[in-house]
């Protein structure tokens, strides 16, 4: 059943995918999308599964385990942790830092698509982020210059998000961004992750970038938050569709 579950899933989706100019692509994210490894291989990972229906010219995943999308007071720019659990350095931002050096150092090709999946530790660990919900969106971009600014005064969500798109945007003017707010997760629970889905879409649009929710799909997983081989598998089947549907308009 599940053989031919993959089978159906792949006759949906692969000539739409086929249909698109192969594009280099970038992730980045958390422990869901860690799972998959860096060059978007293991199964554990949605992002493989995305990989073989969308069929990207180059795919590259950033993503750390623990990773939160909300800096702290004491974030600073640090490429080389991986301690695999939330951390002040393990944020979207660091990612972004790691991805620019790769750029510099000529192993990495310039993203045309980019891709950030990320929200579900700042829903879950609100302790270790106390900012995390204070500023809302309209608040966040009543902030002049937000992207000349010290990553340790970004502290909420909606700040984090604009200050990481915004960095992106200016790197990388020819790159399309996607977000993808967080799925749904017993840990952090329903409430909490619908309001990080909600501080993420409405911070899209007032970026001008296209956001997939995630929380609205049930999903497979081992755990409640993780997901399973075929939870992985469907998520990462239905971006691919979201997406080729996206860069259709």
């Amino acid at each position: 059943m599940k053989q031919l579950l993959i089978l159906l899933l792949t006759l949906v989706i692969t000539p739409t995918m086929m249909a698109q100019q192969p594009l280099d692509v970038i992730i980045f994210g958390d422990s869901n999308t860690w799972y998959g490894g860096d060059n978007c291989d293991k199964p554990r990972g949605w992002n493989k599964w995305f990989k073989d229906a969308f069929q990207p010219a180059t795919i590259k995943s950033y993503a750390r385990s623990g990773a939160t999308w909300t800096n702290t007071t004491t974030t600073k720019r640090n490429t080389q942790e991986n301690t695999a659990r939330l951390g002040n350095d393990n944020v979207i931002y660091n990612q972004i830092c790691r991805l620019e050096e790769a750029i510099d150092s000529g192993v990495q090709p310039q993203p045309q698509l980019i891709l950030i999946m990320a929200g579900t530790n700042d829903a879950w660990f609100q302790k270790d982020r106390p900012g995390v919900f204070s500023v809302t969106a309209e608040e966040a971009f009543a902030i002049d210059d937000i992207k000349d600014r010290p990553v340790s005064e970004i502290t909420s969500l909606t700040e984090s998000v604009r200050y990481g798109c915004e960095l992106l945007k200016a790197a990388y003017p020819e790159a399309r961004i996607i977000l993808l707010t967080p799925m749904q997760s017993t840990a952090a629970g329903i409430a909490n992750i619908a309001k990080a889905g909600d501080q993420i879409e409405e911070c899209g649009r007032r970026l001008g970038i296209s956001v997939i929710r995630l929380d609205h799909k049930p999903v497979d997983t081992r755990d409640g938050t993780h997901t399973s081989e075929l939870g992985a598998q469907h998520i990462g089947t239905y971006i691919a569709q979201q997406i080729a549907t996206l860069l259709s308009k």
